[in-house]
């Protein structure tokens, strides 16, 4: 299935609605926790199982994005979000029947697994096109878009609070609100797959083929052997771990953080500040990606990972002494979070060029999968054992927190260490175009 290009005239800013469509729907990953409660008083879980059908999506949603990032460069933008369509609403339906039956093992296949597969092509699947239509704005380009998966859960979290509420916490209320998840957002994402266009060659060498591309272009083969991948592997993947820890425990969380005050948080108040955190996710997304494109990607990530770590240390030492304090924190953590996944697809065409960009992308949120399980095994084991000595409260979080502190450390010293790519790995500017040229008539 080959994307139809652009006609002439046609306007670039059409694209961006076509990746929000189905980023906002993907997005819904991040809404998980309201339905942790449930589905542990429903099905007898505990907080680290309840977790596992959003750690195993995380992990496809990497694994995916890696093994898949060179098809959707092949196929274009309209295949992959179609796959990711079926997969994502599939998993969904999976999911209603498992609940259904009270067969947990189903909901982690269905949501985690089949579910994954369908967020991580559909990340990926408009990158490498946004960034060939917007070769001026990358950072803003990539965080229009991406700020929809972050986005998500603005919409999922109080519309999944209310189908619980309507239809019961029970299995069979569960059942029904994957039910209407998986079909609502069939519909939405088959927008984007209609809409998606990519743009038309506007150079030609003098031979009349398509001219190569200007900067350094590195493949995505030689990209995994440059120190430079690695690095921004760490870094994505120390910046992810420390925001998904919050993300996937948030509505528990503070409601554990002030369960011993005078002013307990309640479950409506819960599922609130998952909406507030997606805001800030998707505000991020597109705020600092923008002004990456200012003053540089590697700024950039010095505050993200700098503020960040001080940002949680003001959480662990004295967050439960001020709720507004703990949810600003926790707003900035998760600005950053949004930020850090906007900004990296430029980052990485910065310093590969944009000739396998999106494949190298993929390569590179295999970070997100290892991430989805570090982030949430911290933050939810150790509250498991915390419970189990006795205690409650913001106690229950007081190690995971000094511990994100120093991956977000370990995160700006790998930034730090980021050099502009060794001509070694360059490709030739020949091999270069025509492999545009076989990707053209192969379109």
């Amino acid at each position: 299935m080959s994307p139809p290009v652009a006609p002439p005239g046609w306007s670039r800013w059409l694209v961006p609605p076509a990746a929000l469509s189905v980023h906002l729907s993907i997005g819904q990953a991040y809404a998980w926790s309201v339905f942790k409660p449930s589905l542990e008083s429903a099905l007898d879980l505990s907080g680290t199982q309840s977790a596992l059908p959003f750690q195993l999506g995380i992990v496809m949603l990497g694994l995916s994005a890696a093994f898949g990032g060179t098809l959707v460069e092949r196929n274009g933008p309209r295949w992959a979000m179609t796959v990711a369509l079926i997969c994502f609403s599939s998993g969904f339906l999976l999911s209603a029947l498992g609940a259904a039956t009270e067969q947990y093992w189903l909901i982690v296949f269905g949501y985690g697994f089949v579910g994954g597969i369908g967020l991580g092509i559909g990340y990926i699947s408009p990158v490498s096109t946004l960034i060939k239509w917007f070769p001026d704005r990358p950072g803003m380009a990539t965080g229009i878009a991406i700020m929809g998966f972050g986005g998500g859960a603005l919409i999922a979290s109080p519309w999944s609070a209310q189908m619980l509420e309507s239809f019961g916490s029970d299995s069979t209320g569960i059942a029904q609100a994957f039910l209407v998840h998986g079909l609502t957002y069939a519909v939405f994402m088959s927008l984007g797959v209609f809409l998606v266009r990519v743009p038309r060659p506007t150079k030609t060498a003098a031979d009349g083929r398509p001219a190569p591309l200007e900067g350094v272009q590195v493949s995505a083969n030689s990209a995994i052997r440059t120190p430079q991948f690695w690095c921004l592997w760490v870094v994505l993947c120390m910046n992810v771990t420390a925001g998904i820890g919050i993300l996937e425990k948030a509505a528990p969380m503070i409601t554990d953080f002030f369960s011993d005050t005078s002013t307990p948080v309640s479950v409506s108040a819960a599922a609130g500040f998952v909406a507030l955190l997606s805001a800030a996710n998707m505000a991020g997304r597109i705020g600092w990606s923008s002004t990456s494109d200012l003053i540089g990607r590697k700024n950039i990530y010095r505050v993200y990972l700098g503020v960040g770590a001080l940002m949680y240390a003001l959480i662990a030492w004295v967050g439960d002494s001020s709720k507004p304090l703990f949810i600003c924190c926790a707003l900035v953590i998760l600005s950053f979070y949004g930020g850090g996944f906007a900004t990296i697809p430029a980052y990485l065409k910065d310093l590969f060029g944009t000739y396998q960009v999106g494949a190298i992308h993929g390569r590179l949120l295999t970070a997100w999968s290892t991430a989805g399980v570090l982030g949430p095994l911290i933050v939810n084991w150790i509250a498991d054992r915390q419970e189990e000595a006795g205690k409650s409260g913001a106690s229950l979080y007081g190690v995971s927190l000094i511990i994100m502190i120093g991956l977000l450390v370990v995160g700006f010293v790998a930034n730090e260490l980021v050099r502009p790519v060794n001509a070694r790995h360059h490709i030739p500017a020949q091999r270069e175009a025509s492999d545009v040229t076989e990707r053209q008539q192969s379109a």
